[in-house]
């Protein structure tokens, strides 16, 4: 297989993907924060208070060390990731015409 490692559709690839995942990162934090701000009016102990504080902020910092990651390794190995890619949609794209 013959890729391009400075074919500029990686780094669009990457910079796409790399947009959405912090985007749906925002999504959930601010999921979060909405359902414990509507859930706040209705706590009425403060155990399950201190229990969905510390239970939420470890799914968000797990999810956002998971986004972290995922990034930081796509940006490493994104030649072959999206090179792969590209290869298959070029084939494809030739195969058409």
């Amino acid at each position: 297989m013959q890729q391009q490692a400075m074919d500029p559709r990686v780094d669009k690839m990457f910079g796409q993907d790399r947009m959405w995942a912090i985007l749906a990162l925002v999504v959930v934090w601010a999921l979060y924060s909405f359902v414990f701000y509507m859930l706040l009016p209705h706590l009425n102990d403060d155990g399950v208070l201190g229990a969905l504080l510390i239970s939420g902020g470890l799914v968000m910092l797990f999810n956002a060390a998971a986004i972290w990651a995922m990034i930081k390794h796509y940006s490493e190995d994104k030649a072959h990731i999206y090179g792969l890619d590209l290869h298959y949609l070029d084939l494809m794209n030739q195969r058409k015409d």
